[in-house]
């Protein structure tokens, strides 16, 4: 089954006169429900005592929230570093960016899932409780500050 792909150009000029879009409404709700969802399936590991997939689907769940933000915005969305893509945001959007969230989860991306990112053991040998909690910690952080700056995007244009 094929489905036709609707994308609507909004345009706004916000109180500061600056012009910005929002390109993809479509893109940006598909970016955010994946992330919603890995957030989901990690507090699951973390019920389980999976720290380690906790910490890396916590990050995977902040990068689809800005991947979602970006794609929405029109913007290239590409790695996945999250303070690298929140750098990819327009500065004149003059918010308060969640670098500390993002930088700690961006530490998460590969050591959590290979052995040969440690000296020796395996990845679930280094992650403690503690670690996932933050991670969660910051996702919902990053996810919030993400869904919070759409709406405020989307309000403004009406």
């Amino acid at each position: 089954m094929v489905e036709a792909l609707l994308i609507t150009v909004t345009i706004k000029i916000n109180a500061l006169g600056w012009l910005y879009m929002i390109i993809d409404e479509v893109e940006y709700s598909r970016w955010i429900k994946s992330s919603r969802g890995t957030l989901k399936s990690a507090k699951g590991d973390f019920e389980r005592g999976e720290y380690n997939w906790v910490c890396f689907k916590a990050q995977q769940a902040a990068e689809f929230s800005v991947k979602a933000l970006l794609h929405g915005l029109g913007l290239p969305a590409y790695g996945h570093s999250i303070s690298a893509l929140l750098s990819k945001l327009p500065n004149k959007l003059e918010v308060e960016k969640p670098i500390q969230a993002a930088k700690t989860l961006d530490k998460y991306y590969v050591p959590t899932r290979y052995p040969n990112a440690w000296a020796e053991g395996i990845p679930e040998d280094y992650y403690t409780m503690e670690d996932a909690s933050q991670a969660i910690k910051y996702a919902e952080e990053i996810l919030n500050w993400v869904e919070a700056l759409w709406r405020s995007l989307k309000k403004e244009g009406e």
